[in-house]
């Protein structure tokens, strides 16, 4: 019986492949005479995989921090050109070896079945010839990254980040709101063509990986890439109308009673993030720190051990919480896979959607600590749109515990916020996932053809608004989802595990206790079992059909109805 230990020694330095190629070599050329064998050099393969990954976390979390770190950025793409690409051939033979192994049909299938299915995956789509293309799409996103992140806006008085800038869209003054709008898209737009020229590149070559793994269209070669062995492109498009169908009329609708609530005669892009009420923006906490405390009373408070895993994270530089100049944007959880410890990444001004993303990011550091005493590394990751179900799921169960944060007042209208996000996340979603349809089956349009494509999208799935004079900034909109950039079709994910997050409130109203157990249940288990089984584990159904959307729709809606 094979057990797991430390393959690797702890003081290799995973950034250095000659370092790096002995232990390979090794498990490359280890005897195999048996089951136990072949299990044994699964889990040692594991354990180094494990310590390169934690080593390629910290070098990208180091170019995230500060943009402008060269010495950083050197580091980082060190590893990408010179390591990366002389490991993937080896993980290639590895993958090789263990799935074609005589033996491996000898190894307990409940156990095993997802990671050799995933292997054959990996096996069938590797060509060699794809390796620098993958280096240099890497290097484009760190480009992409560097232009937005060097964005920046003087206004009210000092230069602020983009994130800074949100804050002024939640005023209740419509001129203060205009003015910031106006500045952040004015400043986008001196951007616009340099971001254009990286996406193209981008497409190309993304199209020929696909050419090169024998796929007609980037599309198809990432939804096999992807390992979505449960649903289908044709699964995604019937998501869209199935959005379109049940979501677009609540969003018109509440776009419309906005309209009558802020006394306006159309809305503008300017309009949607500001309180219909007239009251002053939702300000949960001053400082990382607050924001940090006041998460780790609430978690205790909700107890199933959330408020202990949450104080894990409060030592071991395992939070980049504030908003600064040259800090990328975003915010993300990356789990630190040798040592498995999370690290939260984020850009905190102070707003209520911060406080959203602090418990969306801790909901997938769970996740990771949940499922991080598995052997396997492959399994301390789930699939992604179970993945997103644990973080879009926390910022629902945690709203009845916002009273850390907010008074009972604030404590509704930050429910209300995210009931209606519901409708206005998933059209969005199915704006963006439709969007990359296009674009991966139309290879070789042209920006103008692009152009079109989002307009008509936009018109389909977008909010009431009148653009009129400010069609430049409409038209590239779509340049700052960065998932478009550093991380194409990942974005479908985040619908389905909505649906499954949606599902959990639902079942939070009913039996909140047996719902939290059922979260973390279904997180236990990591990867290790399919998508359809991990929903299920945690009390959920995994559809992607338009009855499941009408359902929760409907559920939805009648709350906000009775609000």
């Amino acid at each position: 019986m094979a057990t797991a230990r430390p393959y690797a020694p702890i003081d290799l330095d995973a950034a250095d492949f000659k370092a790096l190629e002995p232990h390979y070599n090794e498990l490359l050329a280890r005897p195999i005479a048996s089951a136990d064998d072949l299990e044994q050099l699964i889990l040692d393969r594991s354990d180094l995989d494990a310590l390169v990954a934690e080593r390629a976390a910290n070098l990208y979390i180091a170019t995230t921090r500060n943009t402008e770190d060269k010495t950083a950025e050197g580091a980082y793409l060190g590893f990408v050109r010179d390591v990366e690409p002389k490991l993937k051939p080896v993980a290639s033979a590895l993958d090789r070896r263990i799935a074609t192994s005589p033996f491996a049909e000898s190894l307990p299938k409940a156990r095993y079945e997802v990671l050799l299915r995933n292997m054959r995956v990996d096996i069938e789509l590797f060509r060699e010839e794809n390796i620098p293309l993958e280096t240099q799409l890497a290097e484009l996103e760190q480009k992409y990254n560097q232009v937005v992140g060097r964005m920046t806006v003087d206004f009210d008085g000092q230069t602020r980040t983009m994130p800074q800038m949100a804050r002024y869209l939640e005023e209740t003054s419509r001129a203060v709101r205009e003015g910031a709008w106006r500045a952040i898209n004015a400043r986008r737009l001196q951007d616009r063509d340099e971001i254009d020229a990286i996406y193209d590149q981008m497409l190309a070559l993304r199209q020929q990986v696909a050419r090169n793994a024998g796929f007609a269209n980037f599309r198809d070669f990432q939804h096999r890439r992807f390992k979505r062995f449960d649903y289908t492109p044709d699964d995604c498009m019937r998501m869209h109308e199935a959005i379109e169908a049940h979501l677009v009329p609540i969003q018109r609708r509440l776009d419309s009673e906005r309209t009558v609530e802020l006394k306006v005669g159309r809305l503008r892009p300017w309009d949607l993030a500001v309180d219909v009420k007239g009251r002053k923006p939702l300000r949960p906490f001053e400082g990382a720190q607050q924001l940090v405390d006041g998460c780790s009373r609430m978690f205790h408070a909700m107890g199933g051990g959330l408020g202990e895993m949450f104080d894990t994270m409060r030592a071991g530089d395992c939070l980049d919480l504030e908003s600064r100049a040259g800090k990328a944007p975003g915010g993300y959880q990356y789990q630190r896979q040798h040592s498995r410890t999370p690290f939260i990444f984020m850009n905190a001004a102070g707003m209520h959607r911060d406080l959203v993303t602090m418990v969306h990011e801790a909901g997938h550091a769970f996740h990771s600590i949940l499922s991080k005493e598995d052997p396997l590394v492959d399994y301390r990751n789930a699939p992604t749109e179970f993945a997103e179900v644990a973080s879009m799921s926390m910022e629902l169960l945690t709203l009845p515990y916002h009273g850390e944060f907010y008074s009972d007042e604030e404590c509704e209208r930050a429910l209300r916020e995210r009931l209606e996000k519901f409708p206005t996340i998933m059209t969005w979603i199915a704006t963006i996932d439709a969007f990359q349809h296009w674009i991966y089956t139309n290879p070789g349009h042209t920006r103008a053809q692009r152009t079109d494509a989002w307009r008509a999208l936009v018109k389909r799935f977008g909010n009431d608004v009148a653009w009129e004079g400010l069609e430049d900034a409409r038209d590239a909109s779509w340049q700052r989802q960065l998932h478009l950039f550093g991380m194409p079709f990942y974005y479908i994910e985040y619908g389905i595990a909505e649906t499954g997050a949606i599902q959990m409130w639902m079942n939070a109203r009913r039996d909140q206790k047996r719902a939290l157990a059922d979260y973390r249940k279904g997180l236990a288990l990591g990867g290790s079992r399919p998508l359809p089984e991990l929903f299920a584990a945690a009390g959920l159904r995994f559809e992607l059909s338009s009855a499941l959307m009408k359902e929760l729709a409907t559920e939805v809606d009648r709350e906000l109805v009775k609000g």
